[in-house]
């Protein structure tokens, strides 16, 4: 009778506490739920593993918001660089929304003063050879220092000071897998995601003129701040 009522004692405080646990949660919206199918279903569908699902997530959540806000012109193509990866590895993703699939699969460099292999300190600040986090549009392509480049227009706190950093995507030949197995790791940029000339001028002839172009790491500085990736869209969004 004893170890009844104890076990009786038992169930209940687990039913307290899973109570407590859930009585903040909230449900969610017909319009999360799809959401959340329709971003489940489209990263299956690019069968990339590497693509930190996280990076393509929030990722997909800014190109549609920046798509509400009428900001993007070219909405074929969404970029990712996943910063959270060895830049040894491919972690430049060129995706066809229209698609659903990853065009192209690259090497792309961090700014020499964010780190070694893996990029760890990031900044807006110019001359600080750092990468910047965070979404931008990019822009026209022109000649300069690094021969044919495109503009890059960052669109938050952590990356609008980029055209007047000079950040660019430009093709670079510390940018490949030679250069790796010669040096141990990968080459770096003054803060430019500087891609390698293989496909170099597909990709930008792609990309350019407004399109959505990511740059991503879990910094819990950038997350806490960031005001772009949260966005829901609605259905009629997803279908146009």
């Amino acid at each position: 009778m004893k170890f009844l009522s104890l076990l009786m004692l038992f169930f209940l405080v687990v039913e307290v506490f899973a109570f407590k646990a859930n009585e903040g949660a909230t449900t969610p919206t017909p319009k999360e739920l799809f959401f959340q199918e329709y971003t489940d279903c489209f990263y299956e569908s690019l069968a990339e593993e590497t693509l930190n699902f996280a990076a393509f997530e929030k990722a997909l959540s800014g190109y549609f918001e920046l798509k509400a806000q009428n900001k993007i012109e070219n909405d074929r193509y969404l970029t990712i660089v996943d910063m959270s990866l060895s830049a040894n590895t491919e972690r430049f993703f060129l995706i066809d929304v229209y698609n659903q699939t990853i065009v192209y699969k690259s090497l792309v460099a961090h700014g020499m003063s964010t780190g070694e292999e893996f990029a760890e300190d990031f900044s807006n600040i110019e001359n600080s050879h750092k990468s910047s986090l965070g979404f931008y549009l990019t822009g026209e392509t022109y000649n300069g220092r690094h021969d044919f480049s495109m503009k890059l227009d960052g669109l938050e706190y952590s990356n609008n000071k980029a055209r007047e950093r000079g950040i660019v995507v430009h093709a670079a030949n510390y940018v490949s897998h030679e250069y790796i197995s010669t040096n141990g790791r990968l080459g770096r940029s003054y803060g430019c995601p500087a891609l390698p000339f293989e496909n170099y001028f597909d990709i930008v002839s792609k990309i350019k003129n407004k399109s959505c172009f990511f740059i991503y790491h879990p910094q819990r500085d950038y997350n806490r701040k960031t005001e772009l990736g949260n966005f829901i869209p609605n259905k009629k969004l997803l279908e146009n």
